[in-house]
């Protein structure tokens, strides 16, 4: 991998550590992530939950041939509400050889952030790196119709599962001019094939927002302002962008610029969102703590900052390793990092609340509710369950409806109705033995039926 000018090793060279996975899911908003009250009053006290209060998601990326390891699922699984493929998304790994394509990899971590009510990001779609050999060899023709091809085989197998794509990566130089990156698609198509690429990507799949996402952009710069440039050029135009990924990757070298929040707001000034994509900081503790509560305090303060992905769980997994750059040491044990994002975000570990929600540090098992995924006549609800200080062999716990939504269909839990069908009552089925404080989660899909946007409400949790 090399070294940039400004210390940061260019994204592009976070290449694979192993096979790669994934699998399938329902459409998914950025705003369906939010994480609606509950019965009771508390500070989350995970990266996801506390985020989906604010409105955001977290998220990490991830490796599909880590989610066999039970420490990292675990903390995945408990952490995060949303995931970005690593690798598995990547030309290479999806398009092989020409028009035969392998979505097996891909498909295993869309399923497993399916099936625990997680979002997915989509990354990348058009990118110079991590190509396979057959594209650098086509012609200007071949060249614009496979990269059309690969944009609308990919996008329609999972069209309705992706909140946001990036479709175009890192397609501007470093340095001082400002200029576009020589790759295949530059050289061959020219300055028209971002724009061709996004327009491709929303007449495949008009619910997905279509990013743009860059490194060495995070402060205002030759780099971001060409971006900044096209940005406002696609907006006044009406070419379809609807987000700005920044990949946010930081060392002593290329800390967190001073200018950092600004510029998400500048871009935010255009009406597009901001997404912070791959952070990651390379230090340790308070110094480092210090930089990612700067980070997630800026987003904060940027209301079309979407959401943060940090780039993988623990430091082993980074692509930056020796540089200790994530949340969680090689144990999986949360650094003073991740203490001081969760406490930006307005969230704490642990003290205060009722029996049963989530903090309380005297509970059999706690409950606590977010939203999932949403859409117009309805959203699927996801609630947590966590083991208290003891292991439990099983769980239940009640959830009220308010007229006239109604529950349609129920996941990973046993549920039953009360006499007037608005309390359904979970009980644990296959995932009902907990360790000391672990997790597990149900889910559930609402339709409204054109009635209450309340969110349904959580009894305590009970456990044997």
């Amino acid at each position: 991998m090399r070294m940039i000018k400004l210390g940061i090793r260019e994204a592009g060279a976070k290449a694979a550590r192993g096979p790669l996975a994934v699998a399938a899911t329902a459409l998914l908003t950025v705003t369906a992530l939010v994480a609606l009250p509950q019965s009771t009053a508390h500070a989350a006290d995970t990266l996801g939950a506390a985020a989906a209060e604010k409105g955001r998601y977290f998220g990490a990326a991830v490796a599909a041939n880590h989610l066999g390891e039970a420490q990292y699922a675990a903390t995945l699984n408990t952490e995060f509400n949303s995931v970005t493929p690593e690798n598995e998304m990547k030309w290479d790994a999806l398009e092989p050889s020409r028009g035969s394509f392998s979505f097996g990899n891909a498909d295993r971590i869309v399923n497993h952030a399916r099936g625990r009510g997680m979002a997915v990001r989509g990354h990348t779609l058009v990118w110079h790196s991590q190509l396979p050999g057959w594209v650098s060899g086509l012609g200007t023709s071949d060249l614009r119709s496979a990269m059309n091809n690969h944009i609308t085989q990919v996008m329609t197998h999972y069209r309705g599962q992706i909140h946001s794509w990036d479709v175009v990566n890192e397609a501007f130089q470093d340095g001082s001019s400002g200029a576009r990156r020589s790759s295949p698609f530059q050289d061959r198509l020219g300055n028209g094939f971002i724009e061709e690429a996004f327009r491709t990507a929303r007449a495949t799949d008009p619910n997905a927002k279509l990013c743009y996402n860059d490194y060495n952009t995070d402060g205002v710069n030759a780099k971001s302002n060409a971006v900044y440039t096209m940005v406002r050029d696609f907006k006044s135009r009406g070419v379809p962008i609807d987000c700005v990924g920044f990949q946010s990757h930081f060392n002593s070298a290329s800390p967190v610029p001073s200018d950092y929040r600004a510029n998400l707001q500048r871009f935010a000034d255009l009406g597009v969102d901001v997404q912070i994509t791959e952070l990651d900081i390379e230090g340790s503790g308070t110094t480092q703590a210090t930089h990612y509560g700067n980070v997630v305090t800026a987003c904060l303060a940027v209301s079309r900052c979407t959401g943060i992905t940090v780039w993988g769980i623990p430091d082993k997994y980074s692509w930056r390793s020796s540089g200790t750059p994530l949340l969680f040491d090689d144990n999986y044990t949360k650094k003073p990092a991740y203490h001081a994002a969760l406490s930006a975000l307005g969230g704490s570990d642990g003290g205060g609340g009722d029996p049963g929600g989530p903090g309380d540090p005297d509970a059999a098992c706690t409950a606590a509710y977010t939203t999932a995924e949403d859409w117009g006549g309805g959203y699927n609800g996801k609630v947590t369950i966590t083991a208290g200080r003891s292991p439990i062999s099983a769980w239940a716990v009640n959830v009220t409806m308010t007229p006239p939504q109604k529950v349609s269909t129920v996941w990973n839990g046993s549920p039953t109705w009360d006499g007037s069908g608005n309390v359904m009552t979970v009980r644990s089925s296959w995932n009902g033995t907990l360790a000391a404080g672990a997790s597990t989660t149900f889910g559930f899909t609402v339709t409204r039926n054109g009635g209450s946007t309340t969110p349904p409400q959580l009894g305590p949790c009970t456990a044997s």
